[in-house]
């Protein structure tokens, strides 16, 4: 079930996605200084392109580094992508279809809002929040 959503996510909203955060995640490295908002942009690339079956869960070794990059990230870009996901993802629940986009789309506000601190694993539950 979770290959299914995910390669309907794919064709229809992950691949558009996943090319806007590693445009920002280029444009990011090009300084030295925004390189680790770069990588984190690459990490969210990565993830909205297979959502289904994987979660973001708090790394219990993130400290005042990730505190103040996510400080940094709020302020530039996480509240915009927070809204981004949330003004696509209502249109999405009008359809029985694409409810499970649209709860992919919300799945995706943690990270974007706090990318620092953060990791990405797999799990058995295709709709894992």
């Amino acid at each position: 079930m979770r290959t299914l959503l995910n390669l309907i996510w794919l064709v229809f909203a992950g691949f558009w996605l996943a090319v806007g955060y590693a445009v920002a995640g280029v444009i990011c490295c090009i300084l030295i200084v925004t390189i680790p908002f770069g990588i984190a942009s690459f990490r969210m690339a990565n993830y909205v392109l297979w959502p289904f079956g994987r979660e973001v869960v708090r790394r219990p070794d993130a400290g005042a580094g990730s505190t103040i990059g996510n400080i940094i990230w709020f302020i530039v870009a996480g509240w915009w992508l927070v809204i981004e996901h949330i003004v696509t993802a209502i249109p999405l629940f009008i359809t029985i279809i694409g409810i499970p986009m649209g709860w992919a789309n919300l799945k995706l506000i943690p990270i974007s809002l706090t990318p620092f601190g953060r990791e990405i694993v797999e799990t058995h539950r295709p709709f894992a929040s």
